[in-house]
C-alpha cells in the first residue's frame, strides 16, 4: 500500500477575477518544492491532481523542479476545493455582505471560518454543495489515492479538501476541518500511509522547500 504525499496548491490569485490561477510566486513555490522533494529522495510512481487549474499548474511546477515533466497524471475531482465564493454568497443571499469579504484577507478568512462552521451544521440555505456531499467526495478521493499498489503517490489538492482528509483520518469533529484548513501553507505537504485496513497520518503541513533564507519570500497561506 502506498505512502501518499498530498500537496496544497501553490499561491493562487487572491482578489483577482480568476482565483484559479497561480501567481508568479506560486510558480516559484511549486518548482522549489519539486527540488526539495528530490533532495529528500522522494520518488513518486503515481501523480494525481484535482480538476482545478491551480492543481495542474502546481503539479507542473513540481515536476519541473523534479525534472519529471513527461509524467502521466491521474485526476480525481474529489480533491477539488469547495466553492467558497458561492458558499459565502449563499450565506449572505438577500442581505448585504460584509465589506472586504472578497478583497481583504483577514476579513475574508474570518468570515469563511464562520461560514464553514454554519455549513457543517446544515444552517446555510441552498449551498453550492451539501456538506455531506463534500465529505463524501473527499472520502472517495482518499480511497482513490490509497488504491494504488505502487507508490509513493504524489497528489495536489486544496486546503479545504486536505483539512477534511486529515479530519477524517483523525476521526475529529466536523468543526476541525476549517481549523486545519486555515493552517495549511501554500505547497504544504501532508503525508499519509495507506495500510490494508486503515490510513494513518504521518506528517502535516510540511514545507521542505522553505528555510531561513527564503522564508520571507516563499511562505504564504493564500
Amino acid at each position: 500500500m502506498p505512502e501518499i504525499y498530498l500537496v496544497r496548491h501553490a499561491q493562487a490569485s487572491f482578489g483577482a477575477a480568476d482565483y484559479d490561477q497561480l501567481s508568479e510566486l506560486g510558480d516559484r513555490q511549486s518548482e522549489a518544492l519539486g527540488r526539495a522533494l528530490v533532495r529528500q529522495g522522494v520518488k513518486p510512481s503515481v501523480f494525481v491532481v484535482g480538476a482545478q487549474k491551480r492543481h495542474l499548474q502546481t503539479m507542473q511546477g513540481i515536476l519541473r523542479g523534479m525534472k519529471l515533466e513527461d509524467r502521466q497524471l491521474e485526476q480525481h475531482a474529489g480533491l477539488n476545493e469547495f466553492d467558497f465564493k458561492s458558499l459565502l454568497g449563499a450565506r449572505f443571499n438577500g442581505k448585504p455582505a460584509p465589506e472586504g469579504m472578497h478583497s481583504d484577507r483577514r476579513t475574508h478568512f474570518r468570515i469563511l471560518r464562520e461560514t464553514v462552521l454554519e455549513w457543517a451544521q446544515d444552517r446555510i440555505e441552498s449551498p453550492p454543495e451539501r456538506w455531506s456531499d463534500f465529505v463524501g467526495r473527499v472520502k472517495d478521493a482518499r480511497d482513490f489515492l490509497a488504491s494504488f499498489d505502487k507508490g509513493p503517490v504524489l497528489a495536489v489538492s486544496s486546503g479545504g479538501a486536505i483539512g477534511q482528509m486529515v479530519r477524517l483520518c483523525l476521526n475529529a469533529p466536523a468543526e476541525e476541518q476549517i481549523r486545519l484548513q486555515l493552517q495549511i501553507r501554500n505547497c504544504g505537504v501532508t503525508r499519509f500511509f495507506a495500510a490494508p485496513d486503515d490510513i494513518f497520518l504521518t506528517g502535516f503541513n510540511e514545507t521542505p522547500h522553505i528555510d531561513a533564507d527564503n522564508q520571507a519570500e516563499l511562505l504564504t497561506y493564500s
